[in-house]
């Protein structure tokens, strides 16, 4: 099973946005896909409920419960961590991820909240000696303005890599009452956004295959 655990102990980033795309990718690629819940609103999974019973089949789980099991037959599992999570949680959820997904947003308020989550994240032995992958998607930016110039320069002076700008639209808000993704979507309209996700996607791709 390959484990991919978006997280950022910032709120409002986009987690879920980016979980349950990454949900969605997987199962219309043909491979039975759980989606997981940390987070105290449970997005993810009220995400999952609304879903179309037309679309690729993918699981919830509600992983906050002490008896929560993961489903025999599960080949990839998208975790929507949530953002009040500390030390000892962070660590538990890195232990069963084989990647993680750091969301972020161009302003100062989650610059100071990525630095807080590196600090966590660099106490995890499987991180300092590169054991599991890490990645940052940064969320809801308009190209070429100054705040994502900044966003930018700070995430290349981290060690971790930034995978995909994903521009803000209201297709996300619509595909989030809907219960769909963008992958999903009919027409053109979506088609420059969906590209966004490609960059992403291959690094996931590259992290399962070499994990083999």
């Amino acid at each position: 099973m390959f484990v991919v655990a978006v997280a950022n102990t910032k709120g409002g980033v986009g987690k879920s946005t980016v979980a349950t795309h990454l949900a969605a990718h997987f199962a219309r690629c043909g491979h039975a896909t759980a989606l997981a819940d940390l987070d105290r609103q449970k997005s993810s999974l009220a995400w999952l409920g609304r879903r179309p019973s037309d679309l690729p089949r993918i699981k919830g789980l509600d992983l906050s419960k002490s008896d929560a099991k993961i489903p025999k037959g599960v080949e990839r599992l998208v975790v929507d961590a949530g953002a009040a999570m500390r030390g000892v949680a962070v660590q538990d959820l890195v232990k069963r991820s084989d990647v993680v997904v750091i969301p972020t947003l161009a302003s100062a308020f989650d610059e100071d909240g990525i630095a807080r989550f590196l600090k966590h994240l660099d106490k995890i032995k499987a991180i300092r000696k590169h054991k599991r992958a890490v990645a940052f998607v940064a969320n809801r930016v308009r190209l070429r303005s100054r705040a994502v110039e900044h966003l930018e320069f700070f995430l290349a002076a981290q060690e971790f890599p930034v995978v995909a700008q994903l521009r803000d639209t209201q297709l996300y808000v619509s595909a989030a009452a809907d219960g769909t993704s963008l992958f999903e979507m009919r027409g053109g309209r979506a088609a420059s956004y969906v590209a966004e996700w490609a960059p992403l996607i291959r690094f996931l791709t590259d992290s399962a295959e070499a994990g083999r």
